[in-house]
């Protein structure tokens, strides 16, 4: 029974920061561990049979909730405070009109997947999309081909544990190719670091730019604000048929009902965001070999364009592998890119941009609340705070502490 066993000290410390991002990396590697919801849907790490000492080591340095995975920049690799290492910086989008359509952005990640898929690079793709049996809930989704990508395109603004069955799934033979949030890759980066065997089954990693998982809680005040129940939806997502597309349900009979992005992530889902996303150092998926986001169109006073266009991915390279991979796809005609300054990234990206300005009086509030911290050494976390104001940085620190000690975080 699982009150029979406690959390290894590692994750004990990291629940008590508050600093789980529900990747299921410990569930991953542990029979010991299985993740479970709490109240408001997020995934949480449960004890339900023993932990050795050796792996309570082990995910003391791969969880993205106790070790931050570092940015470890190549040679020919520029280092942004904000933006990580950038080998290859352009704007893009996938040659494929459907796949574009369907995508949250350009479409640049599904198209580098299934270029994966048809070189042999890889045998199949890990990634998450909506649950078919629970439409209104993420689940781990398997790629093979075109039309598994292209159900799974889009983004799920909702809890997700993509690498809670992770030893299960290098039972199975054939190279890898892993799609997650920055804080998954970085989990999974730290553990292949660790393991040099599970690093050779996994010849790229795919991440994007992440705003934060919220609740499943917003996913179900949306659902209620389209004036549904959740037993009435077949369907839902959040983003994507456009750019940026809205959110949208289809129920069992048929009907569909709908509301903007600026509605659905604004002002609904933005308000559900859990505590590690707000201290993310890495939300722009600095470890992964390549990263890809939304490339605002902005207006006159720089800040992003909502309005429906024809989908346009940021696309960086970081990696020797990744700027590989990205030559190839574009030789193959799968991807149309062109080069952008790094400046540009600041109009298209204010809001990640402001978080890591954040991050260090963030994290200094939880210490002053005599609270555990993760570990971000190597992420530019300092280099990023002197670029804040004095106001910016005192109001972060005095509400974030406050926000804390109120038990609101």
């Amino acid at each position: 029974m699982t009150g029979q066993h406690e959390l290894p000290p590692s994750l004990a410390r990291v629940l008590r920061a508050n600093s789980c991002s529900g990747c299921g990396l410990c569930a991953g590697v542990s029979p010991g561990i299985a993740m479970a919801r709490d109240a408001k849907g997020w995934w949480r790490p449960r004890a339900v049979g023993p932990v050795p000492a050796e792996t309570d080591a082990l995910l003391a340095r791969a969880c993205p909730g106790a070790t931050v995975a570092p940015w470890e920049p190549s040679a020919s690799a520029s280092v942004h405070p904000y933006w990580g290492p950038i080998r290859d910086c352009l704007t893009g989008y996938a040659t494929d009109p459907e796949l574009r359509f369907a995508a949250s952005s350009g479409g640049a990640l599904s198209a580098l997947a299934l270029h994966a898929l048809a070189t042999g690079l890889v045998t199949r793709v890990l990634h998450v999309g909506m649950d078919p049996d629970a439409p209104l809930l993420t689940a781990i989704r398997r790629s093979t081909g075109r039309d598994d990508v292209l159900a799974a395109a889009g983004s799920r603004y909702a809890p997700a544990a993509p690498l809670a069955e992770l030893m299960t799934e290098l039972e199975r033979p054939g190279p890898i190719l892993f799609i997650g949030k920055p804080c998954d890759v970085g989990a999974l980066r730290q553990l292949m670091a660790a393991d040099p065997s599970i690093a050779a089954r996994f010849p790229l990693l795919l991440s994007f730019f992440c705003a934060a998982t919220p609740s499943q809680t917003g996913t179900d005040r949306i659902i209620a604000k389209l004036g549904l129940t959740t037993d009435d939806v077949a369907s839902f997502r959040y983003r994507g048929n456009g750019w940026p597309g809205r959110a949208e349900a289809v129920t069992k009979d048929g009907r569909r009902a709908s509301m903007s992005y600026p509605d659905s992530w604004g002002a609904i889902l933005s308000k559900e965001v859990q505590w590690r996303c707000k201290i993310c150092p890495d939300a722009v998926g600095g470890v992964a070999d390549i990263a890809a986001a939304d490339a605002w169109h902005a207006d006159e006073a720089g800040y992003p364009l909502l309005e429906e266009a024809e989908g346009r991915s940021l696309i960086l390279t970081r990696t020797a592998a990744g700027a590989a991979a990205l030559t190839r796809a574009v030789a193959d005609g799968v991807l149309a890119v062109t080069p952008i300054k790094v400046t540009e990234i600041d109009s298209m990206q204010p809001s990640q941009a402001r978080r890591k300005r954040l991050v260090a009086s963030r994290v200094a509030a939880m210490a002053l609340a005599g609270l555990p911290r993760p570990r971000m050494a190597g992420l530019a976390v300092m280099r990023a705070a002197r670029r804040a104001g004095v106001v910016e940085t005192l109001r972060s620190l005095a509400g974030s502490w406050l926000r804390i000690r109120q038990g609101r975080w």
